[in-house]
């Protein structure tokens, strides 16, 4: 089998083992985020951070929610690495911006953050912030879901089928992941563009 044969394999069989209880508790976070007029926010670094500022696109245009990606603001973001530290920069944004406790912080990261191995500690305290100001906490994570997996009231943990693909498996899964949350009838308020259009 060849590596693109190999790699759309394991794409279904990673499609096939998705937690679909885990998704629907994700779910269940946003719906009751948004209902009681909460605010999203999406955090990540590289890939994630990439995510992050298209989700918020979306889940403003097509959920209705407000919804913000502290990494798309590159002037607060780079003056808060510099004075404070790249550490604290996203729990710090959460603190300026008020995270409250009908606010939803939504992770997408490989990992999901260790302090143990002091990896996305960016993230560790943002979520760590998150849940001392009572915030809801959901995320879509890759091996075992590390900080973010373990602190969250919902996270969505892509399965590793190859150990030498986790990050290419895991950062396109949650873009499948979080474009089927936003296409949800619990969540979508707004047709889509191509789909309104005959």
């Amino acid at each position: 089998m060849s590596f693109i044969q190999n790699y759309f394999a394991q794409t279904a069989q990673i499609a096939q083992g998705i937690d679909v209880a885990a998704v629907t508790r994700v779910v269940d976070v946003l719906v009751e985020t948004r209902s009681r007029g909460g605010r999203l926010f999406f955090v990540g670094s590289g890939g994630g951070a990439g995510h992050a500022s298209h989700a918020t696109c979306d889940f403003r245009k097509i959920g209705g929610f407000e919804a913000y990606c502290p990494t798309d603001n590159v002037s607060e973001l780079s003056a808060r690495i510099n004075d404070d530290g790249w550490d604290t920069s996203l729990a710090n944004y959460l603190r300026g911006s008020r995270l409250g406790g009908d606010d939803c912080l939504f992770v997408f990261s490989v990992g999901g953050g260790s302090e143990e191995k002091n990896i996305s500690m960016n993230l560790v305290n943002a979520v760590r912030f998150a849940r001392e100001v009572g915030a809801r906490v959901v995320g879509v994570v890759g091996r075992d879901g590390g900080f973010t997996a373990c602190a969250a009231d919902a996270c969505v943990i892509v399965p590793t089928v190859d150990a030498a693909l986790v990050t290419a498996h895991t950062e396109a899964f949650q873009a499948v992941v979080w474009h089927m949350l936003v296409s949800h009838p619990a969540i979508q308020q707004h047709e889509m563009k191509w789909e309104s259009t005959k």
